[in-house]
C-alpha cells in the first residue's frame, strides 16, 4: 500500500514508524529538516523536505494514485488544505488531523467529503472519549466499544479472589456456562509475552487479561474478577489543554462534578467562561497543598493531561496516596506503558497511539470498520465485515483454519453482540471481531477479503 504522511511531528513519526514495520510504502513530508533526520536514518521510508501544501512537493511525492494520504501536521488549516489538494491530484483516500472537534460533530453538514477529505481525526477528541469510557467502566484498566456497545472489550489484572484463578479456560466455561464473555489475550505477571488463550490455558493470579463481552456482560466480569464498580461522580482534571477542556465539557454534559486545575491565569479565565458547569481553579496542580485545599481526598477520579508526562505521572501518584480510586495519566513516551501497573497508576493514555489505532483500520485488508491495539500488549483487535464468498463465509467457527495466534472474540449480527463458539456459523454481513498477534494479521486479513 502506498501511503503519504504529511507532518513528521509526534503523531506523524509514530504512524510512519508503525507502518514501516509492516513493509508499507511510506513517504514522509515535513518542512523541518530536523524532524525528518531521525526518521530518515532509523526507518525504511522515503522522506521529502518541503511544504506539503505545495503542488510540486505533492507531485514529487507521487501523490497521483497513492492509496492513502494522512495529513497530521500541527496546523489544522494545513492538514485540510493538503487533503483537498491531494484528492484533486489523484490520491485515493485522505485523512486530516483537526483540533476543532465541531468539525467532527458536524462533518456531514459541512460536507468535507465534497472538498476531498474522506476522514477527520482529532487525537484530543479520541483521548477525551477514551477517558469518559474508562470512567464509566471504572473497575478496569482499558476498554473499547464495538458497534455502540454491542460488544465491549475490557482489560483487568486478576487478583487472588477472582473465581476462575487456577482453572483452565475450558474448566471455567463448564463451571460458568451461562456467562457471556470471551478471554482474548493474556500477559503473565512479570513478562512482556502476549498469549492468545486456548481451552487448556490456565488463569493465574497477576495475569493482565482482556475480555470481550456482550451488552450487560460487563457486570458478570465485575463479579467473577472480584472487581468493584466504583460510582464515579467527582472528578478532578489537571491541565486545561484541548484534551482537558474537551474532557471537562463532555463530563459536565453527563452530570459529573468537575474541578479543572489550570496553571496559566488567562487560560483559566477563558476556560471558566467556556465551562460554566465546571469549577475552574487557577493554580499549580503539582502543589500538594493546593490539591488538599481543593479536597482531592473527596475525588472519585483524578485525570492528569498537562503537556508534561512526568508531571502527569507524579500528580496521579499523589492522588493515589490521597485515596483517589481511579487515576488516568496522559503520557507521550510509549515506554511508560510498561510501568503503569507496577507504579500504581490505573491507566495511561497516549494520543499518538489512539490516533494510530483510528487510522490503522484504513491500512488493513478486508473491510475493517474498527480497530484497536491492546495497551501494553503486542496484539490487535480488528472488526471485519464478512463479505460473500470470503473464506470464512458460511462456515462453522470450528471448521475455519484460524491461526493459533488469533481468536474470534465475538460477532455483531443485526446490531446484537454475540459470543461465538465453535458451532457458530458465520454469514455474510456479520461483523466479526478478531484478536490477533502481529504474525497472524496477514493470514487473518486474507480470510476476510
Amino acid at each position: 500500500m502506498k501511503i503519504i504522511i504529511a507532518g513528521a511531528g509526534e503523531v506523524g513519526f509514530h504512524l510512519a514508524k508503525l507502518l514501516s514495520y509492516e513493509s508499507q510504502d511510506i513517504t514522509l513530508i515535513d518542512i523541518d529538516r530536523e524532524n525528518l533526520a531521525y526518521a530518515d536514518t532509523h526507518l525504511d521510508i522515503r522522506t521529502i523536505k518541503g511544504d506539503a501544501t505545495s503542488i510540486s512537493i505533492l507531485q514529487d511525492s507521487r501523490v497521483n494514485g497513492v492509496d492513502l494520504l494522512i495529513a497530521v501536521t500541527a496546523s489544522e488549516t494545513t492538514n485540510i488544505t493538503v487533503c483537498v489538494l491531494a484528492k484533486q491530484l489523484g490520491a485515493q483516500r485522505t485523512i486530516a488531523r483537526i483540533s476543532n472537534t465541531e468539525f467532527i460533530e458536524h462533518k456531514e453538514l459541512a460536507g468535507f467529503k465534497k472538498f476531498g477529505i474522506d476522514e477527520l481525526i482529532s487525537p484530543e477528541s479520541l483521548a477525551a472519549g477514551e477517558i469518559e469510557l474508562l470512567l464509566n467502566q471504572s473497575g478496569f484498566t482499558d476498554s473499547f466499544e464495538f458497534e455502540n456497545g454491542a460488544l465491549t472489550m475490557v482489560g483487568t489484572t486478576l487478583s487472588r479472589t477472582a473465581s476462575f484463578v487456577g482453572k483452565s479456560v475450558k474448566e471455567a466455561a463448564k463451571i460458568f456456562p451461562e456467562l457471556h464473555f470471551m478471554p482474548i489475550a493474556i500477559q503473565r505477571e512479570g513478562t512482556q509475552y502476549t498469549l492468545i488463550p486456548r481451552g487448556d490455558t490456565v488463569f493465574k493470579e497477576g495475569d493482565h487479561i482482556y475480555f470481550v463481552t456482550v451488552a450487560g456482560g460487563v457486570e458478570e466480569i465485575y463479579k467473577l474478577t472480584g472487581k468493584v464498580r466504583q460510582k464515579i461522580k467527582n472528578v478532578m482534571i489537571l491541565g486545561g489543554s484541548n484534551i482537558g477542556s474537551k474532557t471537562a465539557k463532555d463530563l459536565c454534559g453527563n452530570k459529573f462534578n468537575v474541578k479543572l486545575v489550570e496553571k496559566n491565569r488567562d487560560k483559566a479565565i477563558d476556560l471558566a467562561d467556556m465551562l460554566p458547569r465546571a469549577l475552574v481553579i487557577n493554580g499549580d496542580g503539582r502543589n500538594v497543598e493546593l490539591l488538599d485545599e481543593e479536597n482531592i481526598h473527596d475525588m472519585d477520579a483524578f485525570i492528569s493531561v498537562t503537556g508534561d508526562s512526568e508531571t502527569n505521572i507524579m500528580s496521579c501518584l499523589v492522588a493515589k496516596s490521597k485515596g483517589v480510586q481511579k487515576t488516568i495519566a496522559l503520557v507521550e513516551n510509549m515506554d511508560y506503558f510498561q510501568l503503569s501497573q507496577s507504579i500504581g497508576i490505573d491507566t495511561l493514555i497516549n494520543k499518538k497511539l489512539l490516533a494510530a489505532n483510528n487510522i490503522f483500520r484504513y491500512i488493513r485488508k478486508g473491510e475493517v470498520v474498527a480497530m484497536t491495539k491492546l495497551n501494553n500488549m503486542n496484539a490487535e483487535l480488528l472488526e471485519f465485515i464478512v463479505k460473500k464468498n470470503s473464506e470464512v463465509e458460511g462456515k462453522l467457527i470450528r471448521d475455519i483454519d484460524f491461526p493459533r495466534s488469533a481468536t474470534i472474540a465475538g460477532v455483531v449480527r443485526n446490531e446484537e453482540g454475540l459470543i461465538a463458539l465453535g458451532d457458530f456459523k458465520i454469514v455474510a454481513g456479520d461483523r466479526v471481531v478478531v484478536c490477533c498477534l502481529p504474525r497472524s494479521i496477514k493470514k487473518v486479513e486474507e480470510m476476510f477479503i
